[in-house]
């Protein structure tokens, strides 16, 4: 059958432009190697408990804040969200001395002000930059936008000396940093832009939804199908056939052909071009300098799977390190696992917690010599690296748990080869591609391709994470629609 549009990759990138292009009336149609859709957002069960696989909580959820306005377009607001504290919705543990986030950039800055009292200037003039990227990122989809402009000058700063000059304390340079394991803290190359829009975000709002982010896939899928789309699993794209320049077909593993006058892929660009066998567009120069491009560390996540009524349930998430220096983390050396989030997942009673995640940083070079291995086949060496680290993690979580080691009632663990592997995520990134303020031109990639009907959209593009993501999927869309086209109907108050 002829679509449209043909996505391949059904993460949250892949279903919200299916989304916006059914919305504007297009025949789409997602193709989906795995059984199940919704890449990181998947939740899988393990002894009768479900875990999130890469989705933990998202932040500017609330009543006028950009995902607020990006939800109620995709129609997510109604689905079971739960506010994390508001006095502290992240604890930073560094040293044994827990410091508390609280939502509200004034509040926020208060709240650190009482450990830091001479620093309060300065939080000031930090959660003022925050700010004033979060008041941008509305107008950034608006047609014609001067946003753009303000955004780049950010991609080309430095975080971490943007950190250096703005406040003075070391320590406390550690405690604001301290919660961003959910980007790549990279001194050398993290743009100034990327750690303030993701952390501005969170202050404004943090949420997490019980029952795990597949209730996002599994809702984008429903209203996808209702208009009008088509969504395939087990339908791995193997092929995507050139002719007269332009992609014609995409032929998945059961030989079938599928096609599309356009194709956006939601994988990463790496293993996008190497779909492509032969083409007159995409010469090699362009193959090496995709395939060159760095991508960002991996997680390495255990799931603990806990007796029932042994741990209450926080509902915060905690940050634990043994030490200071949290820039350290993006520095692979063979050491002891430096720090972790602990991350607890919400329940219905909120009493007790039924599970905790513990996710930190690993190394492409830790795992690679099983690269060429396959999930529940790398062998008795692999297994007693993961059992080491499962219980370095778990020995940093008894910090903030001091039961913990009588509560547990089984483990489970990944690396970045089990994401590489179900998501076809280079080198397993956790991140994606990783970004640099010295070299934006070559790692900002644009949704187009040399191709002229081959588009990227995900996490590998500006920005990752939920909000990144979804921002990304209309500029995608807006090269097929137009931006106004594409964000029609999606409206942000003042």
């Amino acid at each position: 059958m002829k679509y449209d549009v043909a996505i391949i990759g059904s993460g949250l990138g892949g279903l919200q432009c299916a989304y916006i292009l059914a919305r504007k009336g297009l025949n789409v149609c997602v193709l989906e190697k795995n059984p199940v859709v919704g890449g990181c957002l998947q939740t899988f069960r393990r002894n009768g408990v479900e875990f999130d696989t890469g989705f933990h909580y998202v932040g500017g959820l609330d009543d006028g804040q950009p995902l607020n306005a990006i939800f109620h377009y995709f129609n997510l607001l109604h689905l079971p969200w739960h506010r994390w504290d508001n006095d502290a919705f992240d604890e930073v543990r560094i040293g044994g001395q827990s410091y508390f986030f609280a939502n509200g950039y004034q509040h926020f800055a208060d709240t650190l002000a009482e450990q830091f009292p001479h620093q309060r200037d300065n939080l000031k003039r930090y959660v003022e930059m925050l700010k004033t990227v979060g008041d941008g990122l509305k107008n950034s989809l608006l047609p014609h936008s001067d946003e753009e402009v303000f955004s780049r000058s950010l991609f080309t700063r430095s975080a971490y000396e943007f950190l250096c000059e703005t406040i003075t304390d070391p320590l406390l340079r550690d405690v604001v940093s301290g919660t961003s394991l959910k980007m790549e803290l990279n001194r050398r190359t993290l743009p100034l832009y990327v750690f303030a829009q993701i952390n501005s975000s969170f202050i404004q709002s943090a949420w997490r939804l019980n029952g795990g982010g597949q209730l996002i896939a599994d809702e984008l899928v429903k209203s996808i199908r209702q208009m009008g789309g088509t969504v395939l699993t087990l339908a791995g794209v193997v092929e995507l056939v050139e002719r007269d320049g332009r992609l014609a077909q995409a032929i998945v593993d059961s030989g079938e052909s599928v096609e599309a006058e356009w194709f956006i892929s939601d994988i990463h660009p790496a293993a996008t071009l190497d779909l492509i066998k032969e083409s007159t567009q995409v010469r090699k120069i362009y193959r090496r300098r995709i395939g060159n491009l760095q991508n960002t560390f991996g997680m390495f996540t255990v799931n603990v799977a806990l007796k029932d009524g042994t741990v209450p349930y926080l509902n915060r998430n905690q940050y634990v390190y043994r030490t200071g220096n949290v820039w350290s983390l993006a520095d692979y050396a063979d050491r002891p696992t430096p720090g972790i989030l602990l991350s607890y997942r919400a329940e219905a009673d909120n009493r007790f917690a039924r599970n905790i995640d513990l996710l930190t940083p690993m190394y492409w070079p830790e795992v690679e010599r099983w690269a060429d291995t396959k999930v529940g086949r790398r062998g008795t060496d692999y297994e007693d690296f993961k059992r080491r680290k499962t219980d370095e993690c778990l020995a940093l979580a008894a910090e903030v748990i001091p039961n913990l080691t009588q509560a547990v009632e089984k483990t489970f663990s990944s690396t970045p080869l089990t994401y590489r592997d179900y998501t076809a995520t280079a080198q397993g990134a956790a991140y994606g591609i990783r970004k640099d303020y010295n070299n934006p031109m070559l790692t900002l990639l644009t949704p187009r391709t040399p191709v002229p009907n081959l588009l990227l959209t995900g996490q590998n593009l500006n920005l990752h994470g939920v909000l990144g993501v979804s921002m990304s999927s209309f500029f995608t869309c807006a090269e097929i629609l137009g931006m106004a086209a594409a964000t029609d109907g999606l409206k942000f108050e003042d």
